[in-house]
């Protein structure tokens, strides 16, 4: 809010004043501490004194403070110390030597008042500086006297450049959008037929998908001053901060109407009220109380849209979303097939590509990616096709990226022995062949073990479209292939050799199946009940106080029941490896062969056909040679890559 570069002039005219006064202050104390006798006098030891006043040859004496200055017959000056020598008046009086005594030098006033007060002055000075930085920087501030103005960042109109032809992806938000440029640009158009324009519209979804930079658009389409800050910018150690600066951006909105404020992650401020354990007030919470009263208060803000974004709208202040403030809710999702094609041909724009690059091809390989995903996938594939010195991002380049962005990044540095190569195969074989069989299960897209990320080997599926809701023969099946891996491990090695390799495996599986009985009612003994507890309180004072809604014996059944679902998909994974070890024993060989197989190689080996060799596009590489590594026997714990699209991202 408050121009930055009259901050900027600010700081260096109080830095140049605090470089004056030091110099003044040094200037003064070496004034004060210097002579400025302008006949030149030798410094004599105090027995030559003694010798010469003997002798005759001293005619006057000066005495101040320990010096003694004096003046010879034959005209020259000399000073000397004054050792405190009682009988010193004496000797000089029987040598009739004139003796004049002063007072002790003492410094001006003004230098007085400087060395007093100037440390007092730097020390103000160094604690205001920081002040002035903590409470200031970033986007305004100005201080420790301005910390209760806002912090926004002002954009004037016609600064922001980005229009909504630059977002892609989400018609359906840009529709709901798209009336607010309407307003902008001819609110009477609105006001003559007695409508009224939402005063607040809050973007809810998940990161990464657009929020922010579809409020930018509405503002460079609009061609209005838009005005953005955090809803951690307003709170600070201080109580009464937040508020002030909740009230200097509506005022300095008003001056600037029609405009928009722009909140980011609204839910740092904007979280529902409560009391703490002891019961103390919230800074929180008065900004929060301060930002409705803005919002919809008794004075109005006409020509002010709020439009504010957030992925946890679950847990904001119900007054906060009541209409007359955010009226309208704008979903902003992951997008579907047609909208990643449309995110990846915006992003392309800026790279050269080749003629063999299809935006939907790769967009029906990426279920479950963000926007952002998206442009980091653009991003990555440029870098993969600058590594390799082309002019142009081909296809080839784009599957190295999507490989790195799902199953990690290669981590060719680890030089694992025979035996644990062996074993990471036929643990992602077991994956594999049992995720081929389960019934509605996305099918094997690549099966590789060249250590990536944290994991030592990966089995990545994709789902052949997009999906919104899983089944109860879903969760099963990503059960049953979850317990492959560790069931191909005992099959083949014993059970003495199972490694720890599975544990991400089995906390993944009993999530899933905890989550079939206390959250999704998939249980035939304990029927469609929610038995989890609210993971989304943010007091812990009120979760404090909160009932535990299960009793003991009910957990006891739920634990029952989460065994039992466990169970009896681990029975069928295993029968399902005990009745094709055959094609087990095939698919680890070719993955100590070629380290990396596709959906292809997958096929020909679970129909029986000779298995063809996979393409350079997976990445496939000579079998490293064996010789010991630095992980331990059995190889590490597997940490998957993130869920895709529903879908287990690689086991």
């Amino acid at each position: 809010m408050v121009n930055e570069d009259s901050l900027r002039m600010n700081a260096k005219n109080l830095n140049l004043l605090l470089w004056v006064a030091v110099t003044i202050w040094l200037v003064m104390m070496f004034n004060s501490m210097t002579t400025t006798d302008p006949i030149e006098s030798r410094s004599l030891s105090y027995s030559q004194f003694l010798q010469e006043l003997s002798d005759g040859s001293i005619r006057e004496v000066t005495i101040q403070d320990e010096k003694i200055k004096g003046l010879r017959t034959d005209g020259s000056r000399f000073e000397t110390f004054d050792p405190g020598d009682p009988a010193l008046v004496g000797d000089l009086l029987e040598n009739g030597v004139s003796i004049r005594a002063e007072p002790p030098e003492r410094p001006s006033v003004l230098a007085q008042i400087l060395i007093a007060w100037l440390p007092f002055l730097l020390l103000i000075g160094v604690w205001f500086w920081f002040m002035r930085r903590n409470m200031g920087g970033g986007g305004g501030g100005g201080g420790i006297f301005n910390f209760g103005k806002s912090r926004a960042r002002q954009h004037a109109e016609g600064e922001v450049k980005v229009t909504l032809r630059d977002v892609a992806g989400v018609e359906e938000a840009k529709e709901e959008v798209g009336e607010l440029v309407d307003f902008l640009r001819n609110p009477q158009k609105f006001s003559n037929l007695g409508g009224r324009i939402p005063r607040g519209v809050l973007m809810v979804g998940p990161p990464g998908t657009g929020k922010t930079l579809l409020a930018r658009a509405i503002a460079g389409e609009a061609k209005v001053p838009f005005y953005s800050i955090s809803g951690s910018d307003f709170v600070e150690m201080f109580v009464g901060v937040g508020a002030s600066r909740v009230r200097d951006l509506f005022e300095q909105a008003k001056k600037a109407a029609p405009c928009i404020i722009f909140i980011d992650e609204i839910d740092a401020v904007g979280r529902k009220r409560g009391a703490g354990l002891g019961g103390g007030h919230d800074e929180r919470e008065q900004t929060l109380n301060q930002l409705l009263v803005e919002m919809d208060g008794f004075a109005g803000n006409e020509g002010i849209i709020v439009i504010a974004a957030t992925n946890r709208a679950d847990v904001l202040d119900p007054a906060l979303l009541r209409p007359g403030r955010f009226d309208r809710q704008v979903v902003v999702g992951l997008p579907d097939l047609a909208g990643r094609a449309a995110i990846l041909e915006v992003h392309m724009r800026k790279v050269p590509i080749a003629e063999d690059v299809d935006s939907r091809t790769i967009a029906r390989g990426t279920p479950g990616f963000s926007g952002a995903d998206l442009a980091n996938l653009v991003n990555e594939a440029a870098l993969f096709a600058a590594r390799a010195g082309h002019t142009e991002v081909a296809m080839q380049m784009f599957e190295r990226a999507k490989d790195k962005i799902m199953m990690g990044a290669e981590r060719r540095s680890i030089v694992m022995s025979e035996s644990e190569r062996k074993l990471t195969a036929y643990h992602e074989a077991g994956h594999a062949i049992v995720g081929r069989l389960v019934p509605e299960h996305d099918p094997v897209h690549k099966v590789s073990i060249i250590p990536r990320g944290r994991a030592l080997g990966v089995t990545l599926f994709l789902p052949e479209r997009d999906r919104y809701s899983m089944s109860k023969r879903q969760l099963e099946s990503q059960l049953s292939t979850l317990f492959g891996g560790r069931l191909a491990e005992e099959m083949i090695f014993g059970p003495e050799h199972v490694t720890t390799g599975a544990s991400n495996d089995i906390e993944r599986a009993t999530d899933i199946a905890r989550n079939m009985v206390t959250r999704f009612g998939l249980s035939d003994n304990l029927g469609p009940l929610a038995y989890a507890e609210d993971e989304g309180e943010v007091f812990l004072g009120r979760s404090v106080t909160q009932q535990r809604q299960v009793s003991p014996e009910t957990a006891q059944a739920i634990d029952k029941e989460v065994r039992q679902i466990i169970d009896r998909n681990y029975k069928r994974a295993k029968q399902m490896l005990e009745d094709n070890l055959e094609k087990l024993h095939t698919m680890a060989e070719a993955l100590l062969k070629f380290e990396t197989i596709g959906k292809d190689q997958i096929d020909d080996i679970m129909t029986g056909r000779p298995m063809r060799e996979p393409d350079d596009d997976f990445g496939s590489t000579k079998p490293t040679s064996g010789g010991g590594g630095d992980l331990p026997k059995g190889g590490a714990p597997r940490k998957e890559p993130p869920v895709v699209g529903g879908a287990v991202g690689g086991v």
